[in-house]
């Protein structure tokens, strides 16, 4: 799995420089996750919220033309969810955590203020779950390894620095077991830096 998250990378950035005509701006990111689930699988649960976390990580921006650019990320983005069991209203927390890549197309529609939207692949690196005191049985079988989701978003670019928001919503169900019916869905927020 790690080699396959290597590969992908390595990728990304190999045609970062490959389609640059004149400039690449790299930079660095980072900002808080408010991210849950959107489906119906889970029925053994009162109430499904948001885990509050965060992404950080890398991106380059490849200027195509004066208003568009390609912008291809790898960033470490902790997701999951919070649910409620029925059973004994416990607070449970599910971590799942992901190596994600983006790659956006950004149309700028004023002179620092832009759009984008691109597909996002993400790589399962850790999950944990529990409720504070106890860990709960979780079979790693029933969760798939890879995620695929849809990035929509705006940025807003002021001398080095940008600021962002994103809604990426998932494509693919996280599970491979039919019965649960779950993707992931994260609001992102945050600020970043361009060399």
């Amino acid at each position: 799995m790690k080699k396959s998250i290597l590969f992908v990378a390595a990728m990304v950035l190999s045609t970062t420089f490959a389609a640059a005509q004149e400039y690449v701006y790299f930079g660095i990111k980072g900002g808080v996750n408010f991210s849950t689930i959107s489906g119906d699988g889970f029925s053994d649960f009162n109430d499904e919220s948001a885990r509050t976390a965060y992404h950080l990580g890398l991106l380059a921006e490849v200027p195509v033309s004066d208003r568009f650019s390609i912008q291809p990320e790898v960033l470490y983005s902790a997701q999951g969810f919070d649910i409620i069991r029925r059973e004994d209203n416990a607070d449970i927390e599910h971590q799942l955590d992901f190596i994600t890549v983006p790659v956006l197309a950004k149309l700028y529609v004023t002179n620092g203020w832009s759009f984008e939207a691109g597909p996002q692949v993400g790589f399962v690196v850790n999950e944990q779950i529990g409720d504070g005191d106890n860990d709960i049985d979780f079979y790693d079988e029933d969760r798939k390894e890879l995620d695929m989701s849809l990035g929509l978003g705006t940025s807003f670019k002021f001398n080095n620095f940008f600021l962002y928001g994103r809604y990426n919503a998932g494509l693919t169900n996280i599970y491979d077991n039919t019965a649960a019916d779950a993707k992931n869905s994260v609001i992102q927020a945050g600020i970043g830096l361009l060399f």
